[in-house]
């Protein structure tokens, strides 16, 4: 058994269950972590990203926190507002697309090298069959990078996220990731919080 169908009843429902098109409609064109979790981010990606490589952007927004001199190959953005999106110059393409309403994406099997989730999979309904999706997306060795932070929209983020701390967040999801047959799923602390917000990538191998 899924060590997922052992977490309590209602795990997974939020406070607002409301339309989430509605929600994400307001462009939002800020930052969701400080200076210095993203430049641990935009580290972390320069020692994981291979130049050339095709790249997933989860739940993307204007900004993508990528490498200005990193030069990638694709790099295909999915969100939920559209000027948000078109406004990340780091993004060839776009893709308007409610995880939470189908956790599958309309994008062809072994099409990326990599998959980022930045600061947002608090939100997912449907992490292990989303993350499934991901993996059938990525080619034999690419890896998927999740980071997380303490940072949310309470009234959005599932019931479960709430109730725990960084560390045990960090814990659930690599359960999404074991869930969805990830291998290799392993942790790092890229931010310890002591100076400003703490952050940590979870990531796992197709």
């Amino acid at each position: 058994m899924s060590a997922l169908a052992q977490l309590p009843a209602g795990a997974f429902r939020r406070q607002d269950e409301s339309d989430d098109g509605r929600f994400y409609a307001p462009e939002r064109l800020v930052t969701h972590i400080d200076e210095g979790a993203i430049a641990a981010l935009t580290a972390h990606y320069r020692s994981v990203l291979s130049p050339g490589a095709d790249v997933l952007d989860l739940m993307s927004s204007w900004v993508s926190h990528l490498p200005d001199d990193l030069r990638l190959g694709d790099v295909v953005g999915q969100g939920m507002n559209r000027a948000e999106l078109e406004a990340n110059p780091r993004l060839t393409q776009r893709l308007m697309h409610d995880l939470n309403r189908d956790p599958g994406l309309p994008l062809g099997d072994a099409a990326f090298d990599a998959a980022l989730c930045c600061v947002s999979v608090q939100y997912l309904v449907q992490p292990a069959e989303v993350f499934s999706d991901v993996r059938r997306m990525l080619r034999p060795g690419g890896r998927v990078h999740i980071s997380i932070s303490n940072r949310c929209f309470p009234t959005k983020a599932v019931r479960i996220w709430l109730e725990l701390d960084l560390q045990n967040r960090a814990r659930l999801v690599a359960l999404y990731l074991e869930a969805a047959g990830f291998r290799d799923i392993g942790g790092d602390v890229l931010a310890d919080g002591l100076h400003g917000d703490p952050l940590i990538v979870v990531s796992g191998t197709a």
